[in-house]
């Protein structure tokens, strides 16, 4: 029997603790080997909740001490650029929550930096591992609701006014507001399923809050992609209403998909017709779609497979850095 992947954890804010430990914790073949962060107390705190034997506030000091087989980096996002380079120049295989980088010359910077290291780096776009959303991608690769006409996704959650935000509300360590930490995902997902075209026009609107921050609390944003499809966003921090919104729609030639709940409906003898598949994953989806992104990502640490281009990634942020800039300067970019 081989040993256990040995992984550090790199940021010990909210999706650390909510989503990426609670994962490590229960999957067979993975140890903790420490928790570095700046704020040592915290760090502490939850590296006894988890049982994780060593506490660091340097990244130097976790990959010296530990030699970790992997890290996940789990910092704000302007540090995320920085400790992936660091770590990719130990060799160490990196899981990156999003965003990757601030800028697309940032990522093209995490991209030389892994070609020189060969290691790989997964950026965590956990949505794409939801089973609703798997379901639908092979239903577009299968050709099954023809031709691709549009995809339309919006995140909707809200935050009381005047809660604080930290570091999300600055726009130098966030990169962006509620089009960035909402936003970006989801047209990772559009781009993700319609194979990754470009845009060539992007339009974009986004609304804040005076005295909150410096950054949008909602947005949208429309893209005319070159293979002739449609992409909708739509998100807010602001949402008023019992619950978050979460929701992705694709329409094609001869049916349409949505997820939360999935649904897949079909042209039928002129009719539309409910394809959707029975049963599916059980349990949350944000707990299984980070279950499964981790076990893609081992899967890469232990060579089973090729490491991503990241190719995706400059497309994702180049787009996204044209819905800033329509956005500020209230026009239509063409790409």
């Amino acid at each position: 029997m081989s040993d256990p992947l040995r992984i550090g954890v790199i940021g010990a804010g909210a999706i650390a603790q909510v989503a990426h430990l609670v994962v490590l914790s229960k999957l067979e073949g993975v140890r903790i080997a420490g928790i570095c962060d700046t704020d040592v107390e915290k760090a502490q705190a939850l590296a006894g909740r988890f049982r994780v034997p060593d506490v660091y506030d340097d990244i130097e000091d976790l990959v010296q001490f530990t030699k970790p087989d992997a890290l996940v980096v789990c910092t704000p996002n302007h540090l995320h650029e920085v400790h992936v380079i660091s770590a990719l120049s130990a060799g160490i295989p990196v899981l990156c929550e999003r965003p990757l980088a601030l800028t697309s010359a940032g990522v093209e910077r995490v991209i030389a930096a892994q070609r020189a290291a060969g290691a790989p780096v997964l950026v965590g776009m956990n949505h794409r591992y939801r089973h609703d959303v798997q379901a639908i991608r092979s239903f577009l690769l299968g050709g099954e609701l023809g031709a691709l006409c549009s995809v339309r996704a919006y995140w909707h959650i809200f935050r009381p006014a005047g809660t604080p935000a930290g570091w999300r509300v600055r726009e130098a360590e966030s990169g962006g507001g509620a089009m960035l930490d909402l936003g970006l995902p989801l047209l990772d997902l559009a781009l993700w399923l319609a194979q990754c075209p470009a845009a060539k026009r992007v339009s974009a609107v986004f609304g804040g809050r005076p005295g909150r921050g410096t950054v949008e609390d909602l947005g949208s944003a429309f893209f005319q992609c070159t293979e002739g499809h449609s992409i909708f966003v739509d998100v807010s921090w602001r949402h008023m209403g019992p619950h978050e919104k979460f929701t992705l729609e694709v329409v094609g030639e001869t049916g349409s998909a949505a997820i939360a709940p999935l649904a897949v409906f079909k042209e039928m003898h002129g009719t539309p017709v409910n394809v959707t598949p029975p049963g599916g994953e059980s349990g949350d989806p944000f707990s299984t779609s980070y279950r499964a992104e981790w076990r893609r990502f081992l899967g890469l640490v232990r060579g089973e497979e090729p490491a991503p281009a990241l190719t995706d990634q400059l497309l994702l942020h180049r787009t996204l850095e044209a819905v800033y800039r329509a956005a500020r300067e209230g026009r239509e970019v063409v790409l």
